[in-house]
């Protein structure tokens, strides 16, 4: 039995009469799935990146050193492995749909909570609750992104993520005109509120809706087993990247202001810079793949997340850095899309189970890479810390160059 049901078009246009009417309309019907899929990706990063524009200001406000803020964000990543042992079972009992039409509203309030910190506690407990809403919608959203991408039966999941990172741009550029207009980081958010709101209202009755029968979804009754090494591997990649990515929406604004030096407003050209190639290089992550294959685009994005790292090490000032952030974006956009894709091809477990299990792993990287760099960088210094994580760009080359998966 198929997993999505298209008969209502014929009773609208019956397909024997007007075939060509009939498939340009199921196309219509369907690129309004994928567009509308698109967005919530869209909503979820602008989330995430309008936190992280006003990370400098909310460091400022409350007089945080560089190892304060570190143990801070620890937060995050705590809220989310909080909700990582249920949030699985949760997406597989009631759907991913229903999950996400939840997730992702709590998401963006939890974020106008941030902007109302004034103690250190506080912001603890509101990146706490951010963590949570981020497990869920991670889980729910790749779920339905993935079986987005089954309808098209051809790699999208790329543009997926691009439409994060595109929002993550955004982001950055509505943080900076908001702190030009000098709006508190809570009236910011309270925007980013309405906007993603309107985006759940506009959209929401466009995501796909699985069949409970489907056996993407059930699968079969749970038993314990030790997961397939290749979705660990798979991981761990991920882990990689992620913890790349995420030290760049935490403290590439930090990074400018405190090493480069940079003067103003020009402190997010860092986070602008990696998020415009971060979003240009997943919309083309799907052609890349098709042409050169996942295993070649993954080695040459591991060295070119290593390469931006470094650079930026070595030559901490305006402009080398802000290339150097370039190439990280660019390195770090299609290894997600990749590991997504492969994993929702694994023929040894279901779909949900088992990006809940790479998915997991990945965002650990993702949310404890900014502290753990907080921490480093209180022993030795920022540039050493940012050195410390341009290995991981390394590990993702040599995983990919042996793992037979890729072969």
């Amino acid at each position: 039995m198929p997993l999505f049901d298209y008969s209502f078009l014929r009773k609208i246009i019956p397909q024997q009469k007007h075939k060509k009417t009939y498939r340009k309309a199921k196309q219509s019907y369907l690129n309004r799935i994928r567009l509308a899929m698109s967005f919530f990706y869209f909503g979820m990063g602008f989330c995430f990146a309008s936190w992280a524009s006003r990370i400098p200001d909310i460091k400022t406000t409350l007089q945080l050193s560089e190892g304060e803020l570190g143990t801070l964000l620890f937060a995050l990543p705590i809220g989310q492995l909080s909700a990582m042992p249920f949030s699985g079972k949760v997406v597989t009992r009631f759907g991913s749909r229903k999950v996400l039409l939840l997730s992702l509203p709590f998401y963006a309030f939890s974020l106008t909570n941030i902007g109302l910190v004034s103690q250190a506690w506080q912001l603890a407990l509101a990146l706490f609750l951010f963590g949570i809403g981020s497990q869920f919608c991670n889980i729910s959203m790749n779920t339905q992104g993935f079986f987005t991408e089954q309808i098209f039966k051809k790699p999208i999941m790329g543009s997926f993520h691009g439409s994060w990172s595109l929002a993550g741009f955004c982001g950055a550029l509505v943080g900076l005109g908001m702190m030009a207009l000098k709006l508190t980081p809570h009236q910011h958010f309270i925007i980013v509120l309405l906007l993603v709101g309107f985006l759940i209202w506009a959209n929401y009755r466009h995501l796909v809706k699985v069949k409970s029968n489907a056996k993407e979804v059930s699968g079969p009754k749970f038993k314990f087993q030790l997961p397939d090494k290749n979705l660990i591997w798979l991981g761990i990649i991920g882990f990689c990247c992620m913890a790349s990515e995420g030290i760049m929406f935490d403290w590439s604004g930090v990074y400018f202001k405190d090493i480069v030096k940079a003067p103003g407003a020009l402190v997010i050209l860092g986070y602008t810079s990696f998020m415009i190639t971060m979003a240009f290089g997943r919309f083309l992550s799907d052609i890349l793949v098709r042409k050169f294959g996942a295993k070649n685009i993954l080695i040459v994005s591991g060295i070119t997340i290593s390469t931006g790292l470094y650079t930026a090490v070595v030559f901490p000032f305006l402009v080398p850095c802000m290339l150097a952030f370039m190439l990280v974006g660019f390195g770090v956009s299609n290894v997600i899309p990749i590991i997504y894709s492969t994993t929702g091809r694994s023929s040894t477990i279901p779909t949900g189970e088992a990006l809940t299990i790479v998915t997991g792993i990945s965002f650990i990287g993702f949310l404890l890479g900014p502290p753990v760099i907080g921490q480093i960088a209180e022993l030795t210094s920022l540039r050493h810390s940012f050195g410390f994580i341009g290995i991981f760009g390394v590990f993702i080359s040599v995983l990919a160059y042996y793992l037979k998966i890729f072969r």
